[in-house]
């Protein structure tokens, strides 16, 4: 195949030496939806054409490096996830987690499901909503988001999702360590019982991919002190 420009995409898509030691036996599928990335995905304008020669660093590797922060056999709801970043990643490194791909709008959904079905990710299922509308609520363990929305307000949809003691894992930018800072008083009224940003991916992407991790409480449970900003650095 070939890409706009004259080069072939299979040269675009070179996989990266960390992939193997990432998704180990499953790494076909990975290539396989890096390549639907790079064909339907940017005909449907779910990435931009400039985001081919990035597919493998900037989003399926920097989505499956979350598995670093969930346990064995989880639940997870990937909340506003567009192409399946980081959720279908994050399947494919961890088959032993349930992932729920929760998008709203119908060629993204549509998309998902057509995906899911052609990699074969029996763990993995669509479903279109907000995450605001999501039922029942206090289903997951964990809940994933990637450049969804401003902290205090993805904390505000995505926290009624979670179980007490279940996490929300947000993929933010450098800026992270602010933006919680900035939201720990609504953070606090939503109930979380703590915040903090983790650094994972050391050795398979550069830079590492930085985390805001949300541990959700029960309604009106005080923050434990000291654990907002631990790892900002």
């Amino acid at each position: 195949m070939t890409f706009p420009g004259g080069r072939v995409l299979d040269d675009v898509l070179a996989v990266p030496d960390s992939a193997s030691a990432v998704f180990g036996d499953r790494l076909e599928l990975a290539v396989a939806y890096a390549a639907r990335l790079a064909g339907p995905g940017i005909e449907r304008g779910l990435l931009g054409p400039r985001e081919v020669p990035r597919i493998w660093d900037r989003h399926i590797l920097n989505s499956a490096v979350v598995a670093e922060l969930v346990d064995e056999g989880r639940i997870v709801a990937d909340v506003g996830s567009g192409a399946g970043l980081p959720g279908i990643p994050l399947a494919i490194a961890r088959p032993d987690l349930e992932v729920v791909l929760v998008e709203p709008l119908l060629r993204r959904s549509d998309f998902l499901t057509e995906t899911v079905a052609a990699l074969g990710l029996d763990g993995v299922s669509v479903l279109r909503s907000r995450a605001e509308d999501v039922r029942p609520r206090a289903r997951y363990d964990v809940v994933t988001a990637r450049a969804v929305a401003p902290m205090d307000r993805l904390a505000g949809w995505t926290l009624p999702l979670l179980r007490p003691g279940g996490v929300l894992l947000a993929l933010k930018g450098q800026s992270v360590s602010e933006e919680l800072h900035d939201s720990a008083a609504s953070l606090a009224r939503m109930g979380a019982a703590s915040w903090r940003v983790e650094e994972v991916g050391a050795g398979v992407v550069d830079p590492v991919a930085r985390v805001a991790v949300v541990v959700a409480g029960r309604t009106g449970t005080a923050p434990k002190q000291g654990a907002r900003q631990r790892r900002t650095n």
